[in-house]
């Protein structure tokens, strides 16, 4: 084991002479310097240094401002002032200041061997200290990404979930087919453009997603009516919106995602259902869904109608701005361009295995299909 290195910092020679052969008996290494400056030069030049036993009074740089600059070059490292007994009162100043002790003078080889074993054992324990802290902060940065991992894939799995109901959802519904995931896909350009959290873009894609989830417990006789539904068929379907809720509100990650289904069907100036909202009562989520909603039926094929253009939509959005639709979000959604919204179309067309909700979590899709469409 190498010695440890002992800086003795001392303006009488004598002194710094006696030190040194007292701690070379004991087998430690001492370097001398006659004052603070010196003793500056030894800790940038040569360090580093175990322990530091300085004089309080010297000339030039004292023991006090060695002290401050110590603090500076190896903070780690105590230091032991060495004074005379009328200096104690600046020494006991020193030790509020940083110092790790101090001895009198003068003093007896056992009374300086015993202060330096204090000191380097404090020493040792302070560098014990400080790997226990890193080595557990390196733990906990580790545990904290696989923790993060572990819970990016248990996310994603729920995903995965939503997604099987949201397809089941669509299999039932054979004349929306397709539409859960454009208008998902809608929504999160949407919030992208909007520069929303992408914390709350997934939120919101995930009540997007499920937005019509509560019609799994409306009757297949009025679901799939191909007539017009009369006013108790209007009002049971309309119930959907609720029961969408209380499907989700009790599952803790849909939680937010709930209030979006509960409101997709709500208008901007309160005429919507089924709580009649008005304005910024309607959660953001549900009011950019709703622009995303109105979008893809317009442009979507029904048994009653056929599908019209994206220009034939944005004219009927704009048109409904200030009632049906928030102002902030139609004037966002007119800045975006057509083609956008046709190539997420042929997009979730062409793949079948099109993830909307994986969508919502890719970086690059902000860039790739909001700030550079087509």
């Amino acid at each position: 084991m190498a010695q440890e290195r002992i800086l003795i910092v001392d303006d009488e020679p004598y002194v710094r002479t006696v030190m040194a052969a007292m701690l070379e008996k004991s087998n430690y290494t001492p370097v001398l310097a006659a004052d603070g400056v010196e003793a500056v030069q030894h800790l940038v030049n040569d360090p580093p240094f175990d322990l530091i036993l300085s004089d309080i009074m010297m000339n030039g740089l004292d023991g006090i401002g060695l002290l401050e600059r110590v603090r500076e070059v190896q903070p780690d490292t105590p230091i032991v002032m060495v004074t005379a007994i009328h200096d104690i009162s600046v020494a006991i100043t020193a030790m509020r200041n940083g110092a790790y002790d101090y001895l009198l003078k003068p003093f007896e080889r056992e009374q300086l061997l015993t202060t330096v074993k204090r000191a380097l054992e404090y020493r040792r324990l302070v560098q014990q200290n400080s790997i226990y802290r890193y080595n557990l902060e390196q733990l906990v940065t580790a545990r904290t990404e696989m923790l993060r991992h572990a819970m990016s894939d248990l996310e994603r799995s729920y995903d995965i979930t939503l997604e099987a109901l949201g397809d089941a959802l669509d299999l039932r519904d054979a004349e929306t087919e397709g539409h859960s995931k454009r208008v998902t896909a809608y929504t999160i350009a949407l919030s992208r453009a909007m520069e929303l959290p992408p914390e709350e873009i997934r939120t919101i894609a995930r009540g997007a997603f499920l937005h019509d989830i509560g019609k799994m417990a409306i009757p297949d006789a009025i679901l799939l009516k191909p007539g017009k539904l009369d006013a108790n068929e209007q009002a049971m379907m309309r119930e959907h919106c609720a029961r969408g809720y209380q499907m989700l509100r009790k599952i803790p990650f849909l939680h937010d995602a709930a209030e979006i289904v509960y409101s997709h069907q709500e208008y901007y100036d309160g005429s919507g259902y089924p709580r009649g909202l008005v304005s910024d009562q309607i959660p953001l989520g549900a009011r950019i869904f709703a622009v995303a909603d109105t979008l893809d039926a317009i442009t979507s094929d029904r048994p009653y109608r056929q599908a019209r253009s994206f220009d034939a939509a944005r004219e009927e959005i704009q048109r409904c701005s200030g009632t049906q639709f928030d102002p902030r979000v139609v004037a966002v959604y007119l800045e975006m361009p057509n083609r956008l919204w046709d190539d997420l179309r042929k997009e979730i067309s062409n793949h079948g295995r099109f993830s909307p909700l994986s969508f919502a979590g890719t970086v690059e899709t902000r860039d790739n299909l909001v700030h550079n469409p087509g």
